[in-house]
């Protein structure tokens, strides 16, 4: 089956109208980066899968997928959510785990490919521990597929070019009930590269990507797409694929002298 179909077979299954339409571009571009890496039967497990849109594609596809997320997403809080999401992801045969505070209920070395979308950008500590975690649930020679936004999109170095903000904006961070759930932190190539190296990962693909085309003005369409086209860092998202090293053991503490070093090259600022 091709991905447009899988795509459209779960849209119609979907429990909520209106969700998937905006999101086509990567649900199109996730489905074929892992249909070149893994076989259909590979196992998947989608860290932060909201309402299992995405593992549900894949499921279709062929391939044996697990999800997990907190669902404590504002919306995933309203009545009778997490019910549909639960009872959606059991149609689609999705092991589907809802975070407990408890380490990750998944065996090591059980997956060939750890996928985490739209995830670390929101992560208010160090991803260090917890891809680490995830890490140690991969197989030998398996992948770790991340995609995150793109910190310097082109409509971002717009926006600060003319003096507005390119965080979320302030009203909804301010009003916003309870702990922050929105980005902390957004990714640029080189912190991409630089994760992949302190993983100690082999890199296999780092890409601009086009997943949030709604957010980009109707009549710039075109033109966004074009521009993009050329300079492919100006894209609105990141997706990285890298892969587990034979041998590979997690590394989570530096020397004091080397640990000092980075964190006291930091207490200079530059305006």
């Amino acid at each position: 089956m091709k991905p447009e179909e899988a795509i459209r077979r779960v849209r119609g299954r979907f429990p909520f109208p209106g969700y998937m339409e905006p999101c086509e571009g990567a649900h199109l571009d996730i489905a074929g980066t892992v249909l070149r890496h893994l076989q259909p039967g590979a196992t998947i497990l989608d860290f932060g899968s909201g309402p299992c849109d995405k593992t549900a594609i894949l499921q279709i596809l062929g391939f044996r997928c697990s999800a997990y997320d907190d669902l404590g997403d504002d919306w995933h809080r309203i009545e009778g959510t997490r019910e549909k999401i639960l009872e959606f992801a059991s149609e689609f045969e999705i092991d589907l785990s809802i975070a407990s505070g408890g380490p990750l209920p998944f065996e090591r070395e059980s997956f060939d490919m750890v996928m985490m979308h739209d995830v670390l950008e929101h992560l208010h500590d160090s991803p260090r521990e917890l891809v680490n975690d995830l890490l140690e649930r991969v197989k030998p020679e398996g992948y770790l597929f991340v995609t995150v936004p793109n910190a310097v999109n082109i409509r971002k170095r717009r926006d600060v070019l003319f003096g507005k903000t390119n965080l979320p904006g302030f009203e909804r961070y301010y009003w916003y009930p309870g702990p922050w759930r929105g980005h902390i932190r957004e990714y640029t190539r080189g912190d991409l590269e630089q994760l992949v190296e302190f993983l100690d990962l082999e890199p296999i693909e780092l890409r601009g990507c086009t997943h949030m085309l709604q957010k980009v003005p109707r009549a710039l369409g075109l033109f966004y797409l074009a521009v993009t086209r050329v300079f492919t860092g100006w894209r609105d998202s990141w997706a990285l694929v890298a892969r587990k090293k034979i041998g590979w053991t997690p590394r989570r503490n530096l020397p004091q002298d080397e640990l000092h070093k980075i964190l006291s090259a930091g207490t200079t600022y530059r305006y």
